[in-house]
């Protein structure tokens, strides 16, 4: 259950939001959901990959583990990366679209019950004159990417997928000769498809901003040796 109301500095005045990780939050996942307008921050930290939501359209992921609900990049101190998903940075927050003088315009709403929530401990979302504090202002930033990305999503995969640019691909890990992982239902951008495309799509993909994302997610694998290393610690650690 929820309990999403509209943020203000009259009724949230002393609210503050726990801004640290762990599996309380939620953050015990292998798997996240990324935007595209977050993918260049994302490929510099993990393997990106696309899957199909429950509605069969298409959907960037990073890959945090191998096992259900675990992320490599979570200890003891926090999430040990230099970029956390929007998604997983977010906490409570959320935007709705709200009627306005000037039409529809989204407006940021808080989860009263999150129990990143908090009276006591925490970031303070506004100052004691009203204004918003810092964290408030990333968090401002920070759903801006997640609402401009939702807003892009349905039409750049399309861009990708019209031009043939998605294929499956079979995640095999083998760490030795006990421990394999195979990660079903995944695809990538196929690179042989971009090598070839004509120059016409590639002009058009590049000019909507799809081509350098495309390449983004290639590159990006190069990230699933740092994912290895990280399990290869974590069976020798145990």
């Amino acid at each position: 259950m929820t309990n999403r109301v509209l943020l203000n500095n009259v009724d949230h005045a002393d609210l503050r939001v726990i801004t640290r990780h762990g599996p309380e939050f939620g953050d015990a996942i292998n798997q996240a959901l990324v935007l595209p307008t977050e993918l260049e921050a994302a490929q510099r930290e993990y393997p990106i990959f696309l899957r199909r939501d429950a509605n069969g359209e298409y959907q960037a992921v990073v890959l945090l583990g191998l096992d259900r609900n675990e992320n490599l990049f979570l200890d003891g101190d926090g999430w040990q990366a230099r970029y956390v998903p929007a998604v997983q940075q977010r906490g409570p927050f959320s935007i709705a679209l709200q009627e306005g003088r000037d039409g529809t315009e989204p407006m940021l709403h808080i989860d009263l019950d999150h129990p990143r929530v908090s009276r006591t401990e925490g970031e303070p979302l506004f100052l004691s004159a009203g204004g918003n504090a810092p964290y408030l202002q990333h968090v401002a930033r920070m759903m801006g990417t997640v609402y401009d990305g939702l807003e892009i999503s349905r039409a750049f995969f399309e861009a990708l997928e019209s031009a043939g640019l998605i294929e499956p691909i079979s995640v095999e890990v083998k760490l030795n000769d006990r421990e394999e992982y195979v990660l079903p239902d995944l695809y990538t951008i196929s690179q042989d498809r971009l090598k070839e495309l004509p120059p016409e799509d590639l002009a058009r993909l590049n000019q909507a901003g799809v081509l350098r994302a495309a390449y983004m997610v290639v590159s990006s694998l190069g990230n699933m040796s740092r994912l290895i290393d990280a399990k290869n610690r974590k069976l020798a650690a145990l």
